[in-house]
C-alpha cells in the first residue's frame, strides 16, 4: 500500500521522443514571453550596459544548473519534484513540490495577466471598450484572463501533441516578432543614444538587485528542466538544446524589453517600470493589432511549459492524480491566481514580490539536489523513491538535516539580499547557493564516512 502511494513512474527510454529541436524550441518558447520582456523594462533601471551584462552573468550561470539537473531526469526519467526525494525524503519532497506548484501556477498567472492586457488593447480597438488601467478597463482585463484560461484548459484537453504544435508556432511568431520590434525601436532611437541615456537617480537599480532579480527569474525554469528531459532522446539533447534554448530565449526576449523600455523613457522623458509590460510597450510604439495577438500566442507557448511543471509537482504530492487532472486543477489555480493585482492594484509590486519569493526558495533547493546526485548517483534507483524504510525515508520520510540546511539558506538569503555591498555588486542568490552547495557537500562527506 505505501508503495503504491509513493510509487514512481520513470519515463523508459523507448518512449522518449524530444529531439535537439523540440528540446531548443521548448526552452526557447518557455522564454520567449511577456514576463521575460517584462523582466528587461525592469532591469532598464541599471541603465543599457550594465541591464546587459547583469542578464547575460545571472542566465548563464542559472543554465549551467539547468543543463545538471536536465541530465538527471535524463539519467533517471523522473521529474525534477520526484528527483527531489532524494535530498529532502519521500515525504520532504513536499516542501520543494508545493514552491514549485504556487510558483509555476505564479508565473501561468503573470503571462496571462500580461496576455489578458492584451486582449484589453484588442477588445477597445474592436468595440470600444476602455483599456486596462483606465476607468472601467477591468471589464476588457477580467473577460482576457478568463479567454486566457480557456485556450489553455483546450491546449490540456488536446494533450502533449498540441503543446507541442504551439510551440513550434509560437517560436516562428516570437522570432518575427522580435525581429518587427527591434527595427521599430531602433527605427527610432539608436544603440549609442540607448546606452547614454542616463538612469534617474530615484529609479536606479543596483548592479546586484538586478542580479538577484534575474536569478530569481531564471532558477525558476532549472527545477522544471527534468520534467522535459526525461523524454530526451539522446544526452546531449538534455543538456546542450536545453542550455541554449533557455539562454537565447531569454537573452533575445528580455534584451528587447530593456531597449523599449529605455526608447520610450527617451521619448516620453519619464522611466516609469509599471510601462515594461509588452501590452504598453506595443501601443506606445505603435504596433498595432498584430502585436497584441502575437503577445497573446507567446503566452500561451510559455504558459504550456509552466502548466506542466506545475501538474508534474501537484503530481508528486499526490501520485494516484492523473498528469491530466493534475494540469486542470493547476489551470484553475492559476486562473483564480490571476485576479491578485486587481486586488492589490499594482501589477508592478505583485510580480517584483513574487521574484523575490522565488530567489529565496529555489537557490537552496537547487544547490542541494545537484549536489547530492553528482556526489551520490548510485543511490538513484527506482526502488529508493517508492519504498517505505528504503535508503530515501530517512526518519519518517523526512531528511532533516537538509530541511533545516534550507530553511538556513532562506533566512539567510533574506538577510543578505539587503546587505549594502552584495546589492552593489554580486547579489545574495548566487553566493548563498555556493555557501549552502559547500554545506551539503561537507554533510554529505561525512555522512558516507561515517558508513564505513
Amino acid at each position: 500500500m505505501d508503495q503504491e502511494r509513493y510509487r514512481v513512474q520513470p519515463v523508459a527510454r523507448k518512449n522518449r521522443n524530444l529531439g535537439p529541436w523540440d528540446m531548443f524550441a521548448t526552452w526557447f518558447g518557455a522564454n520567449a514571453n511577456n514576463g521575460t520582456w517584462y523582466i528587461g523594462g525592469i532591469i532598464a533601471a541599471c541603465g543599457l550596459i550594465a541591464g546587459l551584462w547583469s542578464m547575460l552573468l545571472a542566465s548563464v550561470l542559472s543554465y549551467l544548473f539547468l543543463s545538471l539537473v536536465s541530465y538527471m531526469g535524463y539519467q533517471t526519467g523522473l521529474s525534477t519534484t520526484t528527483l527531489s526525494r532524494a535530498t529532502f525524503g519521500i515525504r520532504g519532497s513536499l516542501i520543494p513540490s508545493i514552491i514549485n506548484f504556487i510558483m509555476f501556477m505564479g508565473w501561468t498567472a503573470v503571462n496571462t495577466f500580461i496576455a489578458a492586457t492584451s486582449l484589453s488593447f484588442l477588445f477597445h480597438g474592436f468595440f470600444g471598450w476602455p483599456v486596462y488601467g483606465q476607468s472601467g478597463g477591468n471589464k476588457g482585463l477580467i473577460l482576457g484572463i478568463l479567454l486566457m484560461s480557456v485556450l489553455h484548459i483546450l491546449s490540456i484537453i488536446a494533450g502533449q501533441k498540441s503543446v507541442r504544435i504551439i510551440e513550434r508556432i509560437g517560436i516562428l511568431l516570437v522570432i518575427f516578432f522580435v525581429l518587427w520590434e527591434g527595427i521599430v525601436v531602433f527605427s527610432h532611437t539608436s544603440i549609442h543614444t540607448l546606452s547614454n541615456w542616463g538612469v534617474p537617480v530615484k529609479d536606479r537599480m543596483p548592479f546586484g538587485a538586478a542580479l538577484d532579480i534575474l536569478a530569481a527569474f531564471n532558477l525558476a525554469w532549472v527545477t522544471s528542466a527534468a520534467d522535459f528531459s526525461r523524454f530526451a532522446k539522446g544526452r546531449a539533447v538534455s543538456i546542450i538544446a536545453s542550455f541554449w534554448g533557455a539562454l537565447v530565449g531569454v537573452i533575445a526576449f528580455a534584451s528587447m524589453g530593456l531597449g523599449t523600455a529605455i526608447s520610450i523613457a527617451l521619448a516620453t522623458g519619464l522611466y516609469n517600470p509599471n510601462n515594461s509590460d509588452p501590452s504598453t510597450v506595443a501601443n506606445e510604439l505603435g504596433m498595432g493589432t498584430v502585436a497584441m495577438v502575437v503577445i497573446v500566442l507567446t503566452s500561451m507557448t510559455s504558459n504550456a511549459v509552466n502548466l506542466q511543471a506545475a501538474g508534474s509537482a501537484l503530481n508528486n504530492m499526490l501520485s494516484r492524480l492523473s498528469l491530466k487532472k493534475a494540469l486542470l486543477i493547476a489551470t484553475v489555480i492559476a486562473t483564480l491566481m490571476t485576479f491578485i493585482p486587481l486586488i492589490n492594484g499594482n501589477f508592478l509590486s505583485v510580480f517584483t514580490a513574487f521574484l523575490d519569493y522565488i530567489g529565496m526558495f529555489l537557490g537552496p533547493i537547487i544547490a542541494m539536489m545537484v549536489v547530492d546526485f553528482f556526489y551520490r548517483p548510485k543511490r538513484y534507483k527506482q526502488v529508493n523513491f517508492e519504498k517505505k524504510q528504503g535508503a530515501f525515508w530517512y526518519q519518517h520520510g523526512f531528511h532533516w538535516p537538509v530541511i533545516l540546511l534550507f530553511v538556513f539558506g532562506v533566512l539567510l538569503n533574506l538577510f543578505l539580499s539587503n546587505a549594502p555591498f552584495l546589492r552593489e555588486s554580486i547579489g545574495a542568490t548566487f553566493p548563498v547557493m555556493a555557501l549552502i552547495a559547500l554545506l551539503y557537500f561537507l554533510f554529505c562527506f561525512l555522512s558516507e564516512r561515517k558508513k564505513r
